[in-house]
């Protein structure tokens, strides 16, 4: 910080100049790089990107119409209708024409990474669901300082940017020990023809004679009454919690709003079920209603932990049965009968207990964002965050 605030004070003590977006980037339409299939798989070479949350939606073996950005020719993609945008400096395809590809243009003395780092700075939320980028995104002024200043802000805040990859590399790494332990410990093995899970002898049962029914809302009963909604979208699948809610009522609930939860209930996600769109529910939403997208599963505590059951959607049984029996190409998904026929192997409750215990503990270290790793992320996001304001904050003078 010091070295900038000096070159700031030597090289332009009266302010800088802010300049519109337009004049410094030039969009390309990705129409030409758009993958044509989505058949992914992790062991193709070419990521297919979205210029969304999710960033790289997974991998395609096409060679045709691949964009060949690199550390020396690297790009913005800019979400045309959210404004979300992520640096990009490897080849790669996109998902759809929903975005710009952003270059600098040749003839400004202003670094690309630069104007990177500046439109995050950028506070706008778009009001309406049209495109951005030509009529009002572009019109957005950032500062320009000189050269030198630039690249000091650049070599900062890469120095951050770099940190939390490391960190989130380091995370991921713990991530794979986690879902390791989790399959091991909810693999249960054939000795002298008994199922034994970590030396206890195991019963198998479809998930749906370990569960308790469930029920739908009646609207017509609760006109006066106001539920949080808990639809797709609500479900964070880095955490599998529920992030956010809508409000709704008899008058506004939509038409696939009709299941009711229960704290401990655990719901899936039926549509696309590879992404294992799940989470318990707690008894922040204990009686609140829940999207029929999702399978509700209501455990039989007789039988089965919540918590026990909850593991079990995670391990790579479970996932390769809603793999096998998902139906649809485009928009596969699976039918709550099929989702409650998997078999699962049902330990004495103590065991189910500890075997929780275990695994929470492991949960925590990897997803819960007080302690451990997560925390450190959280606070390097927050610190890059700061000083990313601070660097782009000038004087304004004259502008363009």
């Amino acid at each position: 910080m010091n070295k900038v605030e000096k070159l700031i004070q030597e090289l332009c003590p009266d302010g800088v100049q802010y300049i519109r977006l337009d004049t410094l980037l030039k969009y390309e339409q990705p129409t030409k790089y758009i993958v044509k299939t989505v058949d992914y798989d992790d062991s193709n070479e070419t990521p297919v990107l979205t210029a969304g949350q999710t960033f790289v939606l997974g991998y395609t073996s096409e060679k045709e119409g691949v964009y060949q950005a690199s550390k020396e020719s690297p790009v913005i993609i800019f979400d045309d209708f959210t404004t979300s945008n992520h640096w990009v400096d490897f080849p790669f395809k996109v998902k759809s024409s929903a975005m710009k590809i952003l270059t600098i243009k040749n003839s400004v003395a202003t670094l690309h990474k630069y104007v990177y780092y500046a439109m995050k700075c950028i506070k706008y939320e778009p009001k309406e669901h049209a495109r951005q980028w030509i009529a009002i995104y572009s019109q957005f002024k950032i500062p320009v300082p000189p050269l030198p200043i630039q690249e000091e802000i650049v070599r900062i805040l890469d120095l951050f940017t770099t940190l939390k990859a490391e960190l989130k590399a380091e995370l991921e790494t713990r991530k794979k020990q986690y879902e390791f332990y989790l399959n091991k410990l909810l693999t249960p093995i054939e000795k002298d023809g008994k199922w034994l899970l970590n030396d206890k002898e195991v019963e198998w049962e479809e998930i749906k004679d370990c569960c308790l029914k469930t029920d739908n809302i009646n609207w017509l009963d609760r006109t006066q009454s106001e539920y949080r909604y808990i639809d797709l979208a609500s479900v964070d699948l880095e955490n599998c919690k529920i992030t956010e809610t809508k409000i709704i009522n008899s008058t506004n609930a939509p038409s696939r709003a009709r299941q009711i939860v229960k704290a401990n209930d655990i719901i899936f996600g039926t549509t696309r079920p590879t992404l294992k769109r799940y989470t318990l529910i707690t008894h922040e939403y204990d009686q609140q209603i829940c999207s029929t997208g999702f399978c509700v599963l209501r455990a039989d505590r007789t039988v089965i932990e919540p918590k026990y059951l909850f593991f079990l959607l995670r391990t790579e049984s479970f996932y390769n049965h809603i793999s096998r029996f998902q139906e649809g190409a485009s928009y596969p998904s699976i039918s709550d009968t099929l989702v409650k026929k998997h078999l699962i192997p049902i330990p004495p409750l103590s065991e189910q207990e500890r075997i929780v215990s275990i695994l929470d503990k492991f949960d925590s270290l990897v997803n819960d964002i007080s302690i451990g790793l997560p925390a450190e992320i959280e606070a390097r996001r927050k610190q890059y965050e700061y000083y990313r304001k601070k660097l782009l904050t000038f004087d304004d003078i004259e502008s363009d």
